[in-house]
């Protein structure tokens, strides 16, 4: 299926690895034009080189911590400069350290909702200007599915991850006069370091091996089995396509049929 977004300008946030890393490459193949970000620079510049290697595409780099609205402002401002504007935006970030509620400070709730609730809220506010200039944009925030089924141990992913939800069903209907949409994708368990590191954390607690830990997980996944990056990054470039043009507001969970709610 032609996607219909070649030449397309995507900026991808938090993008050097991982969930990231496999969106911005997935739609480099499909003819966007790439700028990706990252705290580290050494890791970010190889990150580009193995895409644009691998796909023959464009793609940009710029060293940027997507929690610090300074640098986010730069971030989208040098994205104009070298590619001319931005059409699509991948909100991504890694996530906040496992723990129960009693094992964090406020201090703690405040960084996480800095790392995953306020990098999204702060690269929209400083895209939509575009978007709805240009009237055509399409926005995808990375969530988790501890935001639509609460994982225990995840208390400040689920806490900052939900308000991520809230403020993507709002923008989207304030942006949807403008042929801009907004949806949000919910992974599941995905074979990426973020799960290596709470597999380390379980055993490390004294709950067990880490293949214990991936067999518990796999028990509670119809699939039976964690996803691949790859599979994550596919849903994302559908939704950033014209051929989603008429899907907004939307929160997907792409997780083997790990959530069990209805809606």
């Amino acid at each position: 299926m032609d996607l219909g977004i070649e030449n397309r300008v995507a900026l991808v946030a938090a993008s050097s690895m991982g969930l990231g890393k496999a969106i911005a490459s997935q739609l480099s193949r499909e003819g966007s034009r790439v700028a990706i970000c990252a705290r580290g620079e050494e890791r970010l510049l190889k990150t580009r080189d193995e895409i644009a290697s691998e796909t023959g595409g464009q793609v940009q780099a710029f060293v940027a911590d997507v929690a610090d609205r300074n640098q986010v402002s730069k971030l989208v401002k040098n994205v104009v400069a070298e590619l001319g504007t931005v059409e699509i935006l991948v909100c991504n970030a890694g996530g906040p350290p496992s723990g129960m509620a009693d094992e964090f400070s406020l201090d703690d709730y405040q960084q996480a909702l800095e790392l995953n609730l306020l990098s999204t809220v702060n690269l929209c506010y400083e895209v939509i200007p575009l978007m709805k200039k240009q009237k055509w944009g399409r926005i995808i925030n990375m969530v988790s599915i501890s935001a639509k089924q609460p994982i225990e141990n995840l208390i400040l992913s689920n806490t900052a991850r939900a308000g991520v939800l809230g403020f993507s069903k709002s923008i989207s209907n304030q942006l949807a006069p403008y042929g801009v949409t907004v949806n949000s994708v919910c992974p599941g368990y995905i074979k990426t370091e973020r799960v290596e590191n709470l597999a380390r954390d379980f055993q490390e607690k004294g709950q067990g091996t880490s293949k214990d830990f991936y067999h518990s997980i796999e028990n509670t996944i119809p699939l039976g089995r964690l996803g691949q990056p790859e599979e994550i990054a596919q849903a994302v470039a559908f939704l950033a396509s014209e051929r989603a043009s008429y899907i907004t507001g939307v929160a997907l969970q792409v997780d083997g049929g790990y959530i069990k709610a209805l809606y």
